[in-house]
């Protein structure tokens, strides 16, 4: 989503790491969070020029107020999950976060606008991002 924050003036990227699809986030501190990006996913010295925050869990009994709230003014962008063995929290709701990179846009007034698909690419978000910049919410 570097694309996108590199293209255009008041857009943010906020990111909410999570470990409940696949075990894929199993880091506890900031910092390995942080060096997991760097040296491992993506890799090769990546440093994220967006605002990265500690692990939290989207989905289940635990789940965020943050994304309690964006799920229940979006709509899923999956019908089926993935396999239940690769998902680590209960009870599953039709509403859930599928798997990671799902992606929120949000207005400027904090409402959410769009949900997209994990496999979204940012170039696939530009025409959203410059429809929303261009309104006076």
């Amino acid at each position: 989503m570097n694309v996108l924050q590199e293209s255009f003036t008041n857009f943010e990227i906020l990111a909410f790491p999570c470990n409940q699809f696949g075990k894929q986030e199993p880091a506890f501190s900031p910092e390995e969070l942080l060096n997991g990006v760097r040296y491992v996913r993506p890799g090769n010295g990546f440093t994220p020029n967006f605002t990265m925050f500690s692990k939290i869990e989207v989905n289940g009994e635990n789940e965020h107020p943050l994304y309690t709230f964006l799920k229940s003014s979006c709509p899923s962008t999956r019908e089926h999950f993935a396999v239940s063995t690769s998902l680590y929290y209960t009870p599953q709701k039709n509403s859930d976060i599928r798997w990671n990179w799902e992606k929120f846009l949000i207005t400027k007034s904090g409402k959410p606008f769009a949900r997209y698909d994990p496999g979204t690419k940012p170039d696939e978000i530009k025409n959203d991002v410059l429809y929303l910049l261009q309104q006076e919410f």
